[in-house]
């Protein structure tokens, strides 16, 4: 194919404004996929993707029309895969943005819009759902002039539901995105922007070719990880699988290769010929750090060994799982894991429980720490239980996020009492057309748990919030314990800031309070910081009526058998064992 006759784009929109949608009308039109295979969200291809009616895994695919190559990325619209969507949009030359008619910009859609103008792109705006009933395109229509500054001509209205306008918007794509750059670089580079990890197969990458070629069973080098492979198989998606020779300069395609872990080839590196490796790598390349952590444990000890094997063939298609053993007094033996965020949690919990039926308790959620000895020694900590003696620790610093939320005006004094609440604070406040655009900057660990919820029931629904990383700042953080029976449970401990120390311990003893079963003897639920305790919940003991046989006689008998009650239970309560059902260890993460 002539390089010329090449247009490369990707589609972003905020969760649930048509992306999935618009790319299957694509497809259809474009007759790629024969109607009679054709079916809702044909690129999600897992069922959470399905159930949630989100994308998860970006998915690329091949399209001929009016005799261009179409190469279009379906991106996740998620904060936790803004990585994957910078990589994506890197390896094209436009962008659709997709807005929805009824909800207007969101904020994930001017995350994305942001990226794409850094990276160069050729922006595209689309109004998507034009007929449903509750469309405002007048309003939608300003709203986007006014963030990008195009004119009204330059915006495509269509409905992805009903293929209405998708015709006119592939013109658009062919004349206004520019095809693809040939670089004059004498060696070849090819940018990874997913991989995944086949059971037959192995690693399979897909890849946009910036400089030269890669054709069948060459010798490939990553330029990050130094792993060697070979290229078994090279092809294009239309979208299944289609084998070719080579792929040249400007396509994008995919890859088989021999590798064994997705760990070898991770989304950003830069795949050269091993025998004519290129000089410098493509820029923009990063290690995905996890910043959300929380240990994942069977529910009976027996079944760690699978649990163990599971998370290893998870991380095998997942390069961004990072997971290390764990030991809990309580739960046993188990595994803690780094994800990129709670969406990611939550999808890799209920893959774990489908794909490989596991039943599994969750800790609450909790970010990393770096903590300065007085030593001098920096540590790393990814869960309260491993932090050291407060008497040899220097200083405690926690990982601030940068965000911004976009709501209709008449909520912002609600939410920036929200990010108040949250020890946030306001940065700027901008307006466009009746929607405000609130800069704020938080602590990470505070918007772990019901932030989300909590936005949007105060916005009742309208609000949306992406964010980023801002760095760690020195705080005054401590340990708070939760004693149970005066024994400390470490897995449900955690590190929050002193001033908000008493109130997270009440709210949570409380909720303890509620899940734990009664006992036969009285049950002490304590909130302590070192040895001082904050706040207290006695859970009563069961009363059963000792005396009830008892008929008449002198009140002496009944003093005597119920004061040997007495002395059973308080032996009971010195040596009795409290059983912590499993909703206990993620209490923190609906505090409400």
């Amino acid at each position: 194919m002539n390089p010329k006759l090449i247009r490369n784009f990707s589609i972003i929109a905020h969760i649930d404004h048509g992306k999935s949608t618009l790319a299957d009308r694509l497809m259809e039109i474009t007759k790629t996929v024969e109607k009679r295979n054709m079916k809702e969200q044909l690129l999600d291809k897992m069922d959470l993707e399905r159930e949630k009616g989100i994308t998860i895994k970006l998915a690329p695919v091949r399209m001929d029309y009016s005799g261009h190559e179409l190469n279009l990325i379906d991106t996740p619209g998620h904060v936790d895969f803004s990585y994957e969507v910078s990589r994506s949009l890197q390896a094209c030359e436009g962008a659709i943005l997709v807005v929805d008619a009824t909800q207007g910009i969101q904020a994930q859609t001017l995350a994305n819009v942001y990226l794409a103008i850094n990276l160069g792109l050729v922006i595209i705006p689309v109004i998507n759902k034009v007929d449903l009933p509750a469309a405002d395109v007048a309003k939608t229509t300003e709203e986007i002039i006014s963030l990008l500054g195009v004119s009204k001509d330059d915006i495509y209205l269509i409905s992805a539901k009903t293929g209405l306008g998708v015709n006119q918007l592939l013109d658009g794509i062919i004349s206004k995105i520019p095809p693809p750059n040939i670089g004059d670089q004498s060696g070849t580079r090819c940018l990874i922007f997913d991989s995944y990890y086949d059971d037959y197969r192995g690693v399979i990458l897909y890849v946009r070719i910036f400089d030269g070629q890669i054709s069948k069973n060459d010798n490939i080098l990553m330029m990050a990880t130094k792993a060697e492979g070979q290229a078994l198989e090279i092809g294009v998606l239309k979208p299944d699988n289609t084998p070719t020779n080579k792929l040249i300069s400007g396509e994008i395609g995919y890859i088989v290769t021999n590798l064994k872990t997705t760990h070898d080839a991770r989304v950003g590196d830069t795949i050269t010929l091993k025998n004519q490796p290129a000089k410098q790598p493509l820029s923009g390349y990063q290690d995905i750090r996890p910043f959300v952590y929380a240990g994942f444990f069977p529910t009976s000890n027996e079944h760690y060994q699978e649990l163990k094997n599971s998370i290893e063939k998870l991380s095998l298609s997942d390069s961004s799982l990072q997971f290390s053993t764990e030991n809990s007094p309580v739960l046993g033996f188990g595994i803690r894991i780094g994800f990129l965020g709670l969406l990611h949690m939550d999808i890799v919990r209920e893959r774990l429980e489908r794909e490989y039926n596991l039943d599994l308790v969750v800790t609450n959620p909790s970010t990393d720490y770096i903590v300065t000895l007085t030593n001098g020694i920096v540590k790393d900590i990814k869960s309260a239980a491993d932090l050291p003696d407060v008497s040899s620790v220097s200083e405690i610093k926690e990982p601030w996020i940068k965000g911004e939320i976009v709501v209709p005006v008449e909520y912002v004094g609600a939410v920036i009492q929200l990010i108040t609440s949250k020890r946030g604070i306001q940065t700027n406040i901008s307006y466009v057309d009746k929607r405000a655009l609130i800069g704020f900057n938080a602590p990470l660990a505070n918007l772990l748990t019901d932030f989300y919820d909590q936005l949007k029931s105060i916005t009742s629904g309208f609000g949306s919030y992406n964010y980023e990383l801002d760095g760690y700042r020195a705080e005054d953080l401590v340990r708070l314990d939760f004693l149970i029976a005066s024994e400390r449970v470490d897995s449900l401990s955690i590190i929050v800031h002193r001033s908000e120390a008493e109130s997270i311990g009440r709210q949570t003893v409380k909720k303890l309070k509620d899940i734990i079963p009664r006992q036969n003897f009285q049950v002490a639920i304590q909130a302590a910081i070192g040895g001082r305790i904050i706040a207290r919940e006695d859970l009563s003991a069961y009363r059963k009526d000792v005396t009830i046989g008892l008929y008449g006689g002198d009140v002496s008998r009944k003093k005597k058998v119920l004061a040997k009650q007495k002395k059973g239970k308080a032996r009971l309560k010195r040596f009795g064992k409290v059983d912590i059902p499993a909703e206990a260890f993620s209490v923190m993460i609906r505090r409400d």
